[in-house]
Parts: structure tokens; sequence; C-alpha cells
């Protein structure tokens, strides 16, 4: 048996695939697990020993389609279910099975703030795409595999973090995924032990801002690395401090402690740091902390993000309580 999954983007969504990924390969006698992504996340995926081959979505449609047509899949995993990925189950016209993505309950939600989102991460949603194959969720969570030639040795990193570091990620997609420069400076100035600035090369700017508090204390490593040596960087970490954003769930794939940031998106969406076998909120993991803003009525304003806050005030972040991470740092810093 030969089936194909389908997810173009972006890194922390194709991250949260790993885990039908392992299960339709362990759980399904004699398949062949085929992946169709886009070229720039392969890394995501090329190291991933559960995936017999990767297909790239290319310029030239005619050219992918004929690529896949040779393969005869028994059936298309489509866990995107965008136009493009109609157009290949279309194409194909092989039996497929497709991920629901629930937009008028989002709508709801980020217009008129009615919540009617599920008390599940996407992960088990994604499973429910998977039922119909008695393919069913081992509760291992998520997977990140890092090629041998993209892990960091000691002389990567400054001297000063070779006994312990917490991994900032300063990244996102959007601004309003971001917690602020001076915002970042004070919870810096907070922690205490070495750190680690995670991002890439469009980071670099703003997380050098950020390590001028302390270039000692704080390394700022935001486009020295590529995408499997930061995420070697952030299995390396003892802790792990994120905005909403790929390098989250390559950390939770390690099942690294995790103090996740939360701006004008919310964990209601599905995106929380899933370790396997929890929820938000009825089955809370003791090793994530969730820092958000629920003062606000604007929130979420987008499900995805914008480049500046819609309101003017960005209050979502600015406005973020740093309180209850003494107490989580004194749990996992031992």
């Amino acid at each position: 048996m030969k089936i194909l999954i389908i997810r173009f983007s972006s890194i922390g969504d194709i991250v949260l695939t790993t885990p039908i990924i392992r299960c339709i390969k362990q759980q399904m006698p004699d398949v062949q697990v085929h992946y169709l992504t886009k070229q720039s996340f392969s890394n995501v995926l090329i190291a991933n020993p559960y995936i017999d081959k990767l297909h790239y979505l290319q310029d030239d449609w005619q050219e992918l389609i004929t690529s896949l047509k040779i393969e005869q899949f028994d059936y298309v995993i489509d866990l995107h279910n965008n136009l493009r990925t109609t157009r290949v189950k279309q194409a194909l016209k092989t039996k497929a099975f497709s991920f629901p993505k629930l937009n008028v309950q989002k709508w709801l939600y980020v217009n008129l703030k009615i919540k009617l989102m599920p008390d599940v991460s996407i992960v088990d949603r994604y499973f429910e795409t998977v039922k119909v194959l008695n393919v069913r969720n081992d509760g291992q969570g998520l997977d990140y595999f890092i090629p041998e030639k993209d892990e960091i040795t000691q002389k990567d990193i400054p001297m000063s973090h070779w006994a312990g570091y917490i991994g900032c990620v300063v990244g996102g997609s959007y601004a309003t995924k971001q917690l602020p420069i001076e915002r970042w400076k004070d919870l810096c100035q907070q922690l205490p032990i070495p750190i680690i600035l995670l991002g890439g090369p469009e980071d670099q700017a703003f997380a050098a801002e950020i390590a001028s508090v302390d270039p000692i204390k704080i390394y700022n490593a935001c486009g020295k690395f590529n995408l499997n040596e930061s995420a070697d960087l952030v299995r390396k970490a003892k802790i792990i401090i994120s905005n909403d954003t790929g390098l989250m769930h390559i950390a939770v794939a390690f099942k690294k402690p995790i103090i996740s940031l939360w701006g004008n998106t919310t964990p209601e969406m599905g995106m929380f740091p899933y370790y396997g076998f929890n929820n938000l909120k009825s089955r809370i993991a003791p090793q994530s902390l969730i820092i958000e803003n629920n003062e606000i009525s604007c929130r979420p304003c987008s499900k995805i993000g914008y480049d500046r806050c819609p309101k003017k005030h960005f209050n979502c972040m600015n406005i973020l309580n740093f309180n209850q991470i003494d107490i989580f740092l004194k749990k996992y810093l031992k």
C-alpha cells in the first residue's frame, strides 16, 4: 500500500503532522509513506525515518502531477486542505481524506469571539482524518529528527553557555505574534542563567538589540545557524521560551519545558504545545506554561497574524504578565 500525505507549510504545521506520519508507518503493515510539501521546508522532514519518499511543490505543475501519478497511490491524506491540495487530489483521482479545518468555528471565534473550537490539539483533529484507515494516536507526541551533520558542538557556542542555557525564540511569522524588543529585554534580565536567542536571518537585527542588554549573558544565534542546527540548540537547552512559532513545536518534539508567549493568536485555535497526551484545559501538560493576556476583548484578532496591531496598542503582548515565570524556572532549573 502507498499513501501520500500533503502539507505544504509551514514549519510548525508540518511538525504537527509528524504523529500522523509515524502512526501510519507503524500501524499499517507494508505501507509506503510519501509526503508532498514545499521545497523550502524539506529540512523539516529530510531525516524523518518514517517517510519513504519526499515530493516537492514545483513551479511546473504538470511535471509534479505526472511524477505523482507514476506512484499510483492508494490513498491521499490531505492535512492542508486548500485550493492547491484540491487540485492535486482531483488530478490524481485517488481516494482522499481531508483534514477538517473548522473555518466556520474559526471565523466565529475571531470575528464574534464565540468560542466553539474543540478543546483538543490540531494533532487530534489530524487523526480524525485517518480514523477511517484505523490509524490511532499512539500518544507519543511530535517528532523531529536532526541529521548528524547538523548537530551542534560546544565549540559552536560561547564557553559561558556550556553549563546550560535558556533558549529564547524571538522570531515569528507575523509581527503581532512576536514579543516586542523592550519586553524581551525585560524578560532576559529576569532570567537567571545564560540565554541563546533563536530565529532566522530576518531576526538578526531584532535579536542584536535584545542582546545589547548583556552581551555576555545573551548570545545572539539568529541567522548564524540553519534550521536543523537551530533545532539542535533547542534540543540542548534547559528550557525554551518562545513566541507562537515553528521552533516552539520543535521544542515540544524534544519534550522540552516550554514557556509560550501568545499575542494576537490564541492556544484555543489548537496550536498550543502538544506533548501527545494534553488538551488545553482538561489535560494540561505540566511542562508547558502558557503566557497570554485574556483581559482584552479584541483578542484573537486573526487566526494567523498581522504586520502591526490593528488597534495600534498591541496590548496582547505589551502588557503580558511575567509573574508566573520565576516559579516555572525554579521547577525546571535544578
